[in-house]
Protein backbone atom coordinates (compact mmCIF):
# COMPACT_ATOMS: atom_id res chain seq x y z
CA UNK A 1 0.00 0.00 0.00
CA UNK A 2 2.72 2.32 0.60
CA UNK A 3 3.99 2.12 -2.61
CA UNK A 4 0.95 2.83 -4.19
CA UNK A 5 0.39 6.02 -2.73
CA UNK A 6 4.45 7.10 -3.34
CA UNK A 7 3.03 6.05 -7.23
CA UNK A 8 0.32 8.19 -7.34
CA UNK A 9 1.58 11.25 -6.38
CA UNK A 10 3.73 10.72 -9.54
CA UNK A 11 1.33 9.58 -11.51
CA UNK A 12 -0.62 12.88 -11.27
CA UNK A 13 1.83 15.27 -11.79
CA UNK A 14 2.97 13.71 -14.89
CA UNK A 15 -1.12 13.77 -15.93
CA UNK A 16 -1.43 17.33 -15.21
CA UNK A 17 2.51 17.81 -17.09
CA UNK A 18 1.33 16.24 -19.88
CA UNK A 19 -1.82 17.95 -19.91
CA UNK A 20 -0.11 21.38 -19.88
CA UNK A 21 1.59 20.44 -22.91
CA UNK A 22 -0.49 19.63 -25.04
CA UNK A 23 -2.62 22.71 -23.94
CA UNK A 24 0.17 24.83 -25.45
CA UNK A 25 0.16 23.30 -28.86
CA UNK A 26 -1.09 26.06 -31.00
CA UNK A 27 -3.86 25.29 -33.80
CA UNK A 28 -1.08 25.51 -36.78
CA UNK A 29 0.28 22.72 -35.28
CA UNK A 30 -2.61 20.86 -34.40
CA UNK A 31 -3.35 21.09 -37.36
CA UNK A 32 -0.65 19.72 -38.88
CA UNK A 33 -0.97 16.73 -36.65
CA UNK A 34 -3.92 16.14 -37.34
CA UNK A 35 -4.09 16.71 -40.93
CA UNK A 36 -5.42 14.11 -42.35
CA UNK A 37 -8.18 14.32 -40.24
CA UNK A 38 -8.85 17.81 -40.99
CA UNK A 39 -8.60 16.27 -44.64
CA UNK A 40 -11.92 14.03 -44.20
CA UNK A 41 -14.02 16.94 -43.17
CA UNK A 42 -13.31 18.82 -46.98
CA UNK A 43 -15.86 17.34 -48.54
CA UNK A 44 -18.89 17.55 -45.95
CA UNK A 45 -17.52 21.23 -45.54
CA UNK A 46 -17.74 21.64 -49.16
CA UNK A 47 -21.04 20.10 -49.46
CA UNK A 48 -22.63 22.82 -47.30
CA UNK A 49 -20.94 25.62 -48.39
CA UNK A 50 -22.32 24.83 -51.99
CA UNK A 51 -25.52 23.65 -51.92
CA UNK A 52 -26.68 25.35 -47.86
CA UNK A 53 -24.67 28.46 -47.43
CA UNK A 54 -24.12 29.87 -51.31
CA UNK A 55 -27.41 29.81 -52.13
CA UNK A 56 -28.91 31.87 -48.56
CA UNK A 57 -27.72 35.31 -50.58
CA UNK A 58 -30.58 34.24 -53.09
CA UNK A 59 -32.86 35.24 -49.87
CA UNK A 60 -32.30 38.96 -50.22
CA UNK A 61 -34.62 38.65 -53.54
CA UNK A 62 -37.27 38.71 -50.77
CA UNK A 63 -36.91 42.54 -49.83
CA UNK A 64 -36.95 43.19 -53.71
CA UNK A 65 -39.02 43.27 -56.91
CA UNK A 66 -36.25 41.33 -58.97
CA UNK A 67 -35.52 40.71 -62.20
CA UNK A 68 -33.79 38.29 -63.94
CA UNK A 69 -32.72 40.87 -66.48
CA UNK A 70 -31.46 43.79 -63.44
CA UNK A 71 -30.09 40.25 -61.27
CA UNK A 72 -29.86 40.70 -58.09
CA UNK A 73 -27.75 44.10 -57.88
CA UNK A 74 -29.69 45.61 -60.23
CA UNK A 75 -33.64 45.23 -59.48
CA UNK A 76 -34.90 47.68 -57.28
CA UNK A 77 -34.91 47.31 -53.62
CA UNK A 78 -38.92 47.60 -51.36
CA UNK A 79 -37.87 46.31 -48.11
CA UNK A 80 -41.19 44.10 -46.63
CA UNK A 81 -43.32 45.03 -49.84
CA UNK A 82 -43.80 41.44 -50.71
CA UNK A 83 -44.11 39.82 -46.92
CA UNK A 84 -47.37 42.70 -46.23
CA UNK A 85 -48.83 41.31 -50.02
CA UNK A 86 -49.05 37.84 -48.85
CA UNK A 87 -50.07 38.33 -45.50
CA UNK A 88 -52.86 40.58 -47.19
CA UNK A 89 -53.63 37.26 -49.38
CA UNK A 90 -57.00 36.10 -49.51
CA UNK A 91 -55.49 32.60 -49.75
CA UNK A 92 -52.74 33.40 -46.87
CA UNK A 93 -55.38 31.73 -43.65
CA UNK A 94 -56.35 28.64 -46.23
CA UNK A 95 -52.83 28.10 -47.08
CA UNK A 96 -51.86 28.01 -43.43
CA UNK A 97 -54.78 26.37 -42.57
CA UNK A 98 -53.86 23.35 -44.85
CA UNK A 99 -50.40 23.29 -43.99
CA UNK A 100 -50.96 23.17 -40.13
CA UNK A 101 -53.13 20.27 -40.46
CA UNK A 102 -50.91 18.37 -42.43
CA UNK A 103 -48.10 19.42 -40.55
CA UNK A 104 -49.79 18.22 -37.04
CA UNK A 105 -50.70 15.46 -38.74
CA UNK A 106 -47.82 14.34 -38.93
CA UNK A 107 -46.36 14.70 -35.82
CA UNK A 108 -49.29 13.04 -34.44
CA UNK A 109 -49.42 10.04 -36.50
CA UNK A 110 -45.88 9.49 -37.94
CA UNK A 111 -43.49 10.90 -35.78
CA UNK A 112 -44.16 7.81 -33.66
CA UNK A 113 -44.44 5.50 -36.24
CA UNK A 114 -40.68 4.66 -36.63
CA UNK A 115 -40.41 4.31 -32.67
CA UNK A 116 -43.34 1.71 -32.01
CA UNK A 117 -41.98 -0.07 -35.27
CA UNK A 118 -38.34 0.27 -33.60
CA UNK A 119 -39.58 -0.83 -30.27
CA UNK A 120 -41.17 -3.92 -31.79
CA UNK A 121 -38.37 -5.15 -33.81
CA UNK A 122 -36.23 -4.37 -30.92
CA UNK A 123 -38.06 -7.45 -29.25
CA UNK A 124 -37.93 -9.82 -32.01
CA UNK A 125 -35.19 -12.72 -30.76
CA UNK A 126 -34.78 -14.77 -34.22
CA UNK A 127 -32.32 -12.46 -36.16
CA UNK A 128 -33.27 -14.02 -39.61
CA UNK A 129 -36.87 -12.61 -39.12
CA UNK A 130 -35.88 -10.12 -37.41
CA UNK A 131 -33.43 -9.20 -40.46
CA UNK A 132 -35.87 -10.09 -43.41
CA UNK A 133 -38.83 -7.79 -41.74
CA UNK A 134 -36.23 -4.79 -41.41
CA UNK A 135 -35.21 -5.51 -45.33
CA UNK A 136 -39.37 -5.51 -46.29
CA UNK A 137 -39.74 -2.23 -44.55
CA UNK A 138 -37.26 -0.18 -45.61
CA UNK A 139 -37.84 -1.02 -49.42
CA UNK A 140 -40.66 1.78 -50.04
CA UNK A 141 -37.81 4.72 -48.92
CA UNK A 142 -36.14 3.68 -51.99
CA UNK A 143 -39.26 4.08 -54.24
CA UNK A 144 -39.80 8.07 -56.01
CA UNK A 145 -43.07 9.69 -55.09
CA UNK A 146 -44.04 9.41 -58.93
CA UNK A 147 -44.04 5.34 -58.20
CA UNK A 148 -46.02 5.53 -54.75
CA UNK A 149 -48.92 7.82 -56.38
CA UNK A 150 -49.02 5.56 -59.36
CA UNK A 151 -49.52 2.82 -56.65
CA UNK A 152 -52.31 4.55 -54.40
CA UNK A 153 -54.14 5.21 -58.08
CA UNK A 154 -54.09 1.80 -58.73
CA UNK A 155 -55.54 1.00 -55.77
CA UNK A 156 -57.76 3.51 -55.07
CA UNK A 157 -58.97 4.80 -58.51
CA UNK A 158 -63.21 4.36 -59.53
CA UNK A 159 -61.88 2.58 -62.52
CA UNK A 160 -61.11 -0.83 -61.01
CA UNK A 161 -59.13 0.28 -58.35
CA UNK A 162 -58.63 -2.56 -55.68
CA UNK A 163 -60.06 -0.94 -52.61
CA UNK A 164 -63.21 0.39 -54.60
CA UNK A 165 -63.89 -3.32 -55.72
CA UNK A 166 -64.09 -4.26 -52.03
CA UNK A 167 -65.92 -1.26 -50.93
CA UNK A 168 -68.54 -1.86 -54.22
CA UNK A 169 -68.57 -5.07 -53.19
CA UNK A 170 -69.90 -4.93 -49.47
CA UNK A 171 -71.70 -1.58 -49.92
CA UNK A 172 -72.91 -1.82 -53.43
CA UNK A 173 -71.21 1.93 -54.19
CA UNK A 174 -67.76 3.15 -55.05
CA UNK A 175 -65.88 5.88 -53.38
CA UNK A 176 -63.99 8.92 -54.92
CA UNK A 177 -61.06 8.45 -52.79
CA UNK A 178 -58.76 10.76 -55.63
CA UNK A 179 -60.92 13.45 -55.95
CA UNK A 180 -62.86 13.77 -52.71
CA UNK A 181 -61.22 16.32 -50.29
CA UNK A 182 -62.37 14.31 -47.18
CA UNK A 183 -60.39 11.50 -48.45
CA UNK A 184 -56.84 13.79 -49.16
CA UNK A 185 -55.60 14.11 -45.80
CA UNK A 186 -56.02 10.35 -44.85
CA UNK A 187 -54.35 9.30 -47.66
CA UNK A 188 -51.60 11.86 -47.45
CA UNK A 189 -50.71 10.58 -43.72
CA UNK A 190 -50.82 6.63 -45.16
CA UNK A 191 -48.63 7.23 -48.08
CA UNK A 192 -45.93 8.77 -45.56
CA UNK A 193 -46.64 5.94 -43.18
CA UNK A 194 -46.12 3.22 -44.94
CA UNK A 195 -42.89 4.73 -47.11
CA UNK A 196 -40.54 6.28 -44.22
CA UNK A 197 -41.65 4.32 -41.07
CA UNK A 198 -39.29 1.81 -41.35
CA UNK A 199 -36.62 3.97 -42.95
CA UNK A 200 -37.29 6.33 -39.67
CA UNK A 201 -36.49 3.09 -37.47
CA UNK A 202 -33.03 3.17 -38.23
CA UNK A 203 -31.87 5.79 -35.70
CA UNK A 204 -33.99 4.24 -33.18
CA UNK A 205 -32.68 0.95 -33.39
CA UNK A 206 -29.09 2.08 -33.36
CA UNK A 207 -30.12 3.84 -30.30
CA UNK A 208 -31.81 0.74 -28.19
CA UNK A 209 -28.28 -1.08 -29.44
CA UNK A 210 -27.18 0.47 -27.00
CA UNK A 211 -29.18 -0.08 -23.91
CA UNK A 212 -26.96 -1.99 -21.24
CA UNK A 213 -28.45 -5.49 -21.22
CA UNK A 214 -27.89 -5.71 -17.62
CA UNK A 215 -30.85 -3.85 -16.52
CA UNK A 216 -32.92 -5.84 -18.40
CA UNK A 217 -31.33 -9.04 -16.60
CA UNK A 218 -32.06 -6.76 -13.37
CA UNK A 219 -35.68 -5.62 -14.16
CA UNK A 220 -36.31 -9.58 -14.83
CA UNK A 221 -34.83 -10.32 -11.65
CA UNK A 222 -37.22 -7.58 -10.16
CA UNK A 223 -39.85 -9.67 -11.49
CA UNK A 224 -40.50 -6.72 -14.36
CA UNK A 225 -42.82 -8.44 -17.27
CA UNK A 226 -42.25 -7.60 -21.01
CA UNK A 227 -44.46 -4.44 -20.65
CA UNK A 228 -42.75 -3.11 -17.77
CA UNK A 229 -38.96 -3.68 -19.35
CA UNK A 230 -40.09 -1.23 -21.93
CA UNK A 231 -41.59 1.50 -20.34
CA UNK A 232 -38.87 1.55 -17.39
CA UNK A 233 -35.51 0.62 -19.08
CA UNK A 234 -36.02 0.87 -22.94
CA UNK A 235 -38.14 3.97 -23.65
CA UNK A 236 -36.10 5.75 -20.90
CA UNK A 237 -32.69 5.09 -23.06
CA UNK A 238 -33.85 6.40 -25.97
CA UNK A 239 -35.89 9.44 -24.66
CA UNK A 240 -33.00 11.87 -25.55
CA UNK A 241 -32.87 10.64 -29.38
CA UNK A 242 -36.55 10.82 -29.50
CA UNK A 243 -36.76 14.75 -28.16
CA UNK A 244 -33.59 15.28 -30.25
CA UNK A 245 -35.56 14.06 -33.56
CA UNK A 246 -38.60 15.84 -32.50
CA UNK A 247 -36.52 19.42 -31.80
CA UNK A 248 -35.28 18.89 -35.55
CA UNK A 249 -38.85 17.90 -37.03
CA UNK A 250 -39.96 20.98 -35.80
CA UNK A 251 -37.70 22.85 -37.54
CA UNK A 252 -39.40 21.35 -40.92
CA UNK A 253 -43.29 21.93 -39.61
CA UNK A 254 -44.32 23.92 -42.46
CA UNK A 255 -42.28 22.10 -44.95
CA UNK A 256 -45.39 19.30 -46.33
CA UNK A 257 -42.99 17.74 -48.97
CA UNK A 258 -43.86 19.46 -52.77
CA UNK A 259 -43.32 16.04 -55.08
CA UNK A 260 -46.27 14.41 -53.11
CA UNK A 261 -48.63 16.81 -52.52
CA UNK A 262 -48.18 18.29 -56.22
CA UNK A 263 -49.21 14.30 -57.55
CA UNK A 264 -51.58 13.53 -55.25
CA UNK A 265 -53.53 17.16 -55.83
CA UNK A 266 -56.17 17.72 -58.66
CA UNK A 267 -59.10 20.04 -59.30
CA UNK A 268 -61.11 18.63 -56.86
CA UNK A 269 -58.98 18.56 -54.10
CA UNK A 270 -57.57 21.92 -54.17
CA UNK A 271 -59.01 23.36 -51.53
CA UNK A 272 -57.51 21.26 -48.93
CA UNK A 273 -54.68 20.25 -51.09
CA UNK A 274 -53.04 23.90 -51.87
CA UNK A 275 -50.33 24.61 -49.42
CA UNK A 276 -46.65 26.61 -48.98
CA UNK A 277 -45.08 24.22 -51.10
CA UNK A 278 -46.74 23.85 -54.24
CA UNK A 279 -47.83 27.53 -53.69
CA UNK A 280 -44.64 28.42 -54.42
CA UNK A 281 -44.30 26.30 -57.14
CA UNK A 282 -47.27 28.28 -58.85
CA UNK A 283 -46.32 31.60 -58.30
CA UNK A 284 -42.86 31.80 -58.26
CA UNK A 285 -42.21 29.25 -61.12
CA UNK A 286 -45.07 29.08 -63.63
CA UNK A 287 -46.18 33.05 -63.11
CA UNK A 288 -42.55 34.48 -62.64
CA UNK A 289 -43.02 36.35 -59.50
CA UNK A 290 -39.29 35.14 -57.76
CA UNK A 291 -39.56 37.76 -55.07
CA UNK A 292 -42.65 37.08 -53.84
CA UNK A 293 -42.38 33.45 -53.83
CA UNK A 294 -38.78 33.80 -51.78
CA UNK A 295 -40.83 35.58 -49.49
CA UNK A 296 -42.68 32.77 -48.80
CA UNK A 297 -40.41 30.60 -48.10
CA UNK A 298 -38.29 32.63 -46.04
CA UNK A 299 -41.25 32.82 -44.05
CA UNK A 300 -41.27 29.32 -43.92
CA UNK A 301 -37.74 29.01 -42.25
CA UNK A 302 -38.44 32.00 -39.89
CA UNK A 303 -41.60 29.61 -38.15
CA UNK A 304 -38.76 26.89 -38.43
CA UNK A 305 -36.40 28.34 -36.30
CA UNK A 306 -38.66 29.95 -33.76
CA UNK A 307 -40.04 26.52 -33.52
CA UNK A 308 -36.58 24.84 -33.02
CA UNK A 309 -35.45 27.66 -30.64
CA UNK A 310 -38.47 27.23 -28.68
CA UNK A 311 -38.46 23.67 -27.98
CA UNK A 312 -35.12 23.31 -27.02
CA UNK A 313 -35.60 25.75 -24.68
CA UNK A 314 -38.32 23.66 -23.64
CA UNK A 315 -36.31 20.39 -23.27
CA UNK A 316 -33.83 22.41 -21.16
CA UNK A 317 -36.09 23.36 -18.83
CA UNK A 318 -37.34 19.63 -18.72
CA UNK A 319 -34.10 18.62 -17.84
CA UNK A 320 -33.38 17.00 -21.47
CA UNK A 321 -30.27 18.16 -23.34
CA UNK A 322 -32.00 19.15 -26.57
CA UNK A 323 -29.83 19.72 -29.65
CA UNK A 324 -26.87 23.09 -28.30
Amino acid sequence: MASLKTVKPEYQASQLQGEKLVSNITWMQRLKRDRWLYLLLVPGLLYFLIFKYAPMWGVVIAFQDYSPFKGVFGSEWVGFENFKDFFQNPDFFRLLKNTFILAVLDLVFFFPAPIILALMLNELRINVYKRTVQTFIYVPHFMSWVIIASITYIFFTTSGGVVNEIVSFFTGKEINFLSSPEWFRPLIMGQIIWKETGWGTVIFLAALATVDQEQYEAAIVDGAGRFRRLWHVTLPAVRSTIIVLLILRLGNFLDTGFQQIFLMSNSLNRSVADVFDTYVYFVGITQGAYSYSTAVGLFKSIVGIILVLGANKLAKKMGQDGIF
